[in-house]
């Protein structure tokens, strides 16, 4: 009885989040959002703050500022006041001021060259938030076998401890940007070559891959031409914390493999990255389809 009232609970916070996401034009005050979760506006702050450890007012705030940063990394013909706008600023120069203090870059710098380490640490409230909700398993159904075509690719190798990565990822957005190979466009691929947090934090090795079939120049030595090989694969697809896929990972190697009489081909586990951008969706997001190549 206690678990089913626990599920409900969960179930009408959840619908605020998802209401949140999709209503960022809206009105999103205290009244609206304590409706649609069917609780008392006198005490659905408080069991906000309780449940997801950070106010409604200030998910708001990081849901708006985290659209607004999408559009301007991914949507250079939108001026910076109508996103400012759009984020629920009053003026361009208080935006610039609560982007620069989030982010640590003002706003033409970040669409300029985006630095999206201090971004995802920015964004770890609201992320916590929702995986509060979601303690997440998978089973045998949520997994497909697919035939996937060979795909080429340029890559950008990242080789070394983990916490060097947010530079790497920088400079291969700066790469696929100036060639123009955008998310929307072109798609993005991750190779994982070593587990996500080796026993020595230098053994860490990810490629971090954009489809395309325009020539590769290597001497600039930051990319190389590469095939991401055809073939049968099993697919499992990652709609939340799509930053930390090792539990979907440990899902299909300790669970779905050894079940499915299949056997891995000798090709690393790998992810495509879905960026779902503004304006098609209300809040620009990340779907992963992590592959586990077959025989």
């Amino acid at each position: 009885m206690m678990k089913a009232a626990l599920q409900n609970y969960h179930a009408r916070m959840q619908r605020v989040l998802d209401h949140i996401d999709q209503h960022l034009n809206g009105n999103l005050d205290l009244d609206a959002l304590s409706g649609i979760a069917a609780f008392s506006k006198y005490h659905f702050h408080r069991q906000f703050t309780a449940t997801f450890g950070l106010s409604v007012h200030r998910y708001v705030q990081l849901a708006r500022m985290k659209r607004a940063s999408y559009r301007l990394a991914f949507r250079d013909a939108e001026s910076v006041t109508d996103i400012a706008m759009d984020a629920g600023y009053d003026a361009p120069d208080a935006f610039a001021r609560a982007f620069r203090q989030r982010f640590g870059q003002s706003p033409s710098s970040f669409r300029k060259s985006p630095d999206w380490a201090p971004w995802l640490a920015a964004f770890g409230p609201m992320d916590n938030a929702r995986s509060k909700l979601m303690h997440i398993t998978y089973d045998h159904d949520d997994v497909t076998i697919r035939d996937v075509p060979p795909t080429p690719v340029a890559i950008m190798e990242h080789r070394g401890d983990r916490a060097t990565l947010g530079d790497t990822i920088q400079r291969f957005i700066a790469w696929r940007k100036a060639a123009g190979l955008s998310p929307e466009t072109s798609p993005t691929f991750n190779v994982f070559r070593s587990e996500r947090m080796p026993a020595n934090p230098a053994d860490y090795s990810m490629d971090l891959c954009v489809g395309t079939d325009l020539p590769i120049d290597a001497d600039d030595g930051q990319m190389m031409a590469g095939v991401i090989p055809g073939g049968r694969c099993a697919v499992l697809r990652v709609v939340h914390n799509t930053n930390n896929l090792e539990s979907a990972a440990l899902y299909l190697y300790r669970d779905w493999l050894p079940a499915s009489g299949e056997e891995a081909r000798d090709f690393p586990i790998y992810c495509q990255r879905h960026f779902s951008m503004f304006p098609n969706v209300p809040v620009p997001d990340v779907v992963c389809e992590l592959f586990l190549p077959l025989k």
